[in-house]
């Protein structure tokens, strides 16, 4: 099989293992990593998921040898229609790399080691955060062969390191390297070699600790309210954290009172 989760209390790791092509993505695996991630949604114990290639790689992107097949017309056709955007309201099918297409109410990190390219950096970009191992890189490699980005690289890049360096990313496909993503905003944390998937748990451990309500609000928002006017984003912000607070934050600030979390402490909340 080529995804499998584990899962430790409210933290699953989604592993995506086809290491033989650096991870690279077929049908098959595409949806087992959009069935996975779709049992994550509706789990109510799980809180955060990491993702993480096994091997050395996150994701070389299509699996070259499966996209060569499709030169045949007819199969080209078939695999591209099912993965069309319907016009009559009908679910949305799983995008060619699996999840990407999805709008999860749960964060999810992305554990990057090695190569993240061609869709396997779409893959990455589709994580709220992504923790990138020193030798791990993204690029658009897919470029060199007249493949385009197709599941959310154009859309997700520039809302990342803005428009112009987008640009200059997407249109040279250029290797783009651990420390570089860190400095453009591509990632939030760049670790040893080999650590990535330790801190991206860790990480999410810390995310997952805290009262989920206001954790998915705040997330909502941030997401939600891009591109908005500002008066549009607070009052989306306003109306979306106001059930958390009523829910979650008035007994935290009881807790507060009582003497919890004082001077910035995170351990005793």
């Amino acid at each position: 099989m080529s995804v499998r989760i584990e899962k430790e209390l409210h933290v699953w790791t989604v592993i995506h293992s086809r290491p033989e092509v650096r991870n690279g993505m077929d049908p098959e695996s595409a949806q087992a990593l959009m069935d996975a991630f779709m049992e994550f949604e509706n789990d109510a114990m799980a809180r955060t998921a990491v993702l993480w290639g096994e091997g050395g790689n996150f994701c070389s992107g299509w699996d070259l040898k499966y996209a060569a097949s499709l030169a045949n017309e007819e199969k080209f056709k078939s695999e591209f229609e099912s993965l069309s955007f319907p016009k009559d309201g009908t679910p949305t099918p799983r995008g060619g790399l699996g999840p990407t297409r999805l709008e999860l109410t749960k964060p999810v990190i992305g554990a990057i080691e090695g190569a993240a390219v061609a869709g396997g950096m779409e893959l990455a970009m589709w994580c709220d955060i992504r923790v990138m191992a020193k030798n791990a890189y993204l690029g658009v490699y897919c470029r060199r062969w007249g493949i385009t980005l197709v599941d959310g690289g154009t859309v997700r890049l520039p809302r990342l390191v803005g428009q112009g360096k987008a640009l200059e990313i997407a249109m040279t496909g250029r290797k783009v390297p651990a420390d570089e993503c860190y400095q453009i905003g591509l990632c939030e944390k760049v670790t040893p070699e080999g650590q990535a998937r330790k801190i991206a748990e860790e990480i999410a451990n810390e995310i997952a600790r805290f009262p989920q309500e206001a954790v998915r609000a705040d997330r909502a928002s941030i997401i939600a309210t891009h591109g908005m006017s500002v008066r549009q984003g607070l009052e989306f912000e306003w109306e979306h954290g106001l059930q958390a607070i009523q829910n979650e934050g008035l007994k935290g600030a009881k807790r507060f009172s009582e003497g919890a979390g004082r001077h910035g402490d995170f351990k005793k909340i």
